[in-house]
């Protein structure tokens, strides 16, 4: 009988933490530069973001304080970001793996030329695409104070909701 207790009342726990966060965003996006990102800045981005993106899609801006190679891994492997935007380096390394979405269809390839990149997928040839939008001089954040030198945005092909992702980094790319 007690088991019987208990078992109730860890899925009424369980049911009632998963309630807690409200609602899910559209687009997270995941923020960290190589000296981390603080979460102040975070929240400035978030709100100017907003109100460019308007209410749909709806979106929400994660931070971290300091550099963590661990926790962007486990942010990239747990695939809930529809958009990262990481140190120069971290995108550098990352396309190694081909795991970006191309952006051509989306924002003009010549706009950034810094974020094409050649990328050889397993089985297929290696072709450029648009992958990366460099930050450094972004109006986005220029108006917010901030410089997004050394800062590249990408969507990785996990990202949950690809459309409303492609949406909201061509907000955040425009000149």
């Amino acid at each position: 009988m007690k088991v019987k207790w208990l078992l109730v009342i860890m899925i009424g726990l369980m049911v009632m933490l998963t309630g807690c966060g409200g609602p899910k965003p559209d687009v997270s996006i995941f923020m960290m530069g190589s000296n981390g990102f603080p979460s102040e800045a975070g929240d400035k981005l978030e709100s100017s973001l907003k109100s460019k993106v308007g209410e749909v899609p709806t979106v929400k801006i994660n931070t971290s304080p300091i550099f963590s190679l661990e926790k962007m891994i486990v942010e990239l492997a747990a695939g809930g970001n529809g958009i990262f935007i990481l140190a120069e380096d971290q995108f550098k390394s990352l396309s190694n793996q081909a795991g970006f979405v191309s952006l051509d269809d989306t924002i003009k390839p010549e706009d950034y030329p810094d974020g094409v990149i050649q990328i050889a997928e397993e089985g297929k040839p290696a072709e450029k695409h648009l992958y990366g939008i460099p930050l450094t001089g972004n109006k986005w954040m220029k108006e917010q104070g901030f410089e997004g030198k050394g800062l590249v945005a990408f969507i990785p092909q996990n990202a949950p909701k690809l459309n409303e992702s492609k949406q909201v980094l061509k907000v955040i790319a425009q000149k």
